[in-house]
């Protein structure tokens, strides 16, 4: 028996193009909504009038990273099994394990773009660090320094090479007087190609420390400033658009004569936050190293005057840089509810902490 299939009218047309129609609007809202959710929540929100997406940049003093093994020509004794530090494996295990995890967290939902480690001891290090840790699937490249410094100590850069590609490298060693100064760590400059298609020229830097004390070593600083200065200056004048970007430990404060009288004249310093990030009970960090009582500000990410002008492609501001306080990079002051950065070492005994400096972080939008 043969169906009858209703005669077609007019109406009943009408009604199934609306009921379509409405599907399909329900659909496209729908898909909107998500994207846009989406959007917000990886840097990459469209409105009519701008494109901002971020650029997250890293610096952090991860205090003493060293392997567990002798490097041949270098005084790296002290962080080896049999020696009165007791740096062994599980140690060393645990705290690459807990900078992996702060460096994920520093991002959140979209990886950190480039993060500058000072005190890494080698290749070995950084490679276990990018390849053997929660950051493998993160995807990061590194470039590391290999200078003098008697203990070993490096600087190293790891980068996204989706958003920073790797153009060119080189190290820059600091003179030095052999009979009064021992040899200091390279500056490492990198350059890549940003996702916009312009240049970034990157710098990390570990300045001499002030053994002996802070005006005896202070011209070995003043000097490195000086290499990093007419370095900045010579890619300068040959960039169409110079972008500079120098992060480390430069163990000066912004008030000191390297960075007032010398990097000033071509590095902007960007100041962080009165309150940490995040800021709930921790007010009373005003720094990211505490030593003898104080807090102090030797920690640094400058920039070239370019990238804080609104206009440029490339940019930042002064309101984009943070100290991290983190819970687990702190731990208490004393019986007080105060709190300093949770150091791996007290002396020669093992504190449990991940570094004795806290993070800093700047975000860049294009």
């Amino acid at each position: 028996m043969k169906r009858h299939m209703p005669p077609f009218s007019p109406r009943s047309s009408r009604r199934l193009c609306t009921l379509r129609l409405g599907i399909l609007l329900l659909f496209l809202s729908c898909s909107t909504v998500l994207t846009l959710f989406a959007q917000r929540h990886t840097g990459l929100f469209h409105t009519p009038q701008q494109r901002a997406v971020r650029f997250r940049a890293m610096e952090w003093n991860v205090e003493n990273l060293y392997d567990t093994l002798h490097d041949e020509g270098f005084v790296d004794e002290e962080f080896l099994p049999t020696s009165e530090r007791r740096w062994n494996t599980p140690r060393y295990f645990h705290k690459q394990a807990s900078l992996a995890k702060t460096i994920l967290a520093a991002g959140g939902l979209q990886p950190v773009d480039l993060v500058a480690l000072c005190e890494v001891e080698n290749d070995s290090v950084v490679h276990f660090l990018c390849h053997r840790t929660r950051l493998a699937r993160l995807g990061y490249d590194y470039v590391v320094t290999h200078s003098a410094d008697r203990r070993g100590i490096d600087v190293a850069l790891l980068y996204q090479p989706e958003t920073f590609s790797l153009l060119h490298s080189e190290t820059l060693r600091v003179p030095f007087d052999p009979v009064r100064e021992r040899p200091t760590r390279d500056i490492l400059h990198v350059a890549g190609r940003l996702p916009q298609g312009d240049t970034l020229d990157v710098f990390v830097v570990h300045f001499p420390s002030r053994r002996g004390g802070a005006a005896a070593s202070e011209p070995y600083r003043l000097r490195a400033a000086h290499l990093l200065r007419n370095m900045a200056d010579s890619i300068a004048r040959l960039r169409r658009r110079p972008q500079l970007l120098a992060m480390g430990d430069f163990n000066d404060e912004p008030q000191n004569r390297s960075i007032r009288e010398v990097l000033a004249a071509t590095f902007a310093t960007l100041t962080p936050h009165a309150t940490p990030f995040p800021a709930e009970g921790h007010e009373d960090i005003a720094g990211t190293y505490y030593f003898r009582g104080e807090w102090s500000r030797i920690d640094q990410i400058l920039v070239s005057p370019a990238l804080l002008t609104p206009e440029n492609p490339f940019h930042t501001s002064t309101g984009s840089i943070h100290i991290l306080a983190f819970p687990p990079l702190l731990e208490p002051l004393g019986r007080g509810t105060l709190t300093k950065p949770f150091r791996t070492y007290l002396g020669p005994f093992c504190h449990g902490g991940i570094s004795d400096h806290l993070p800093l972080t700047v975000d860049f939008f294009y």
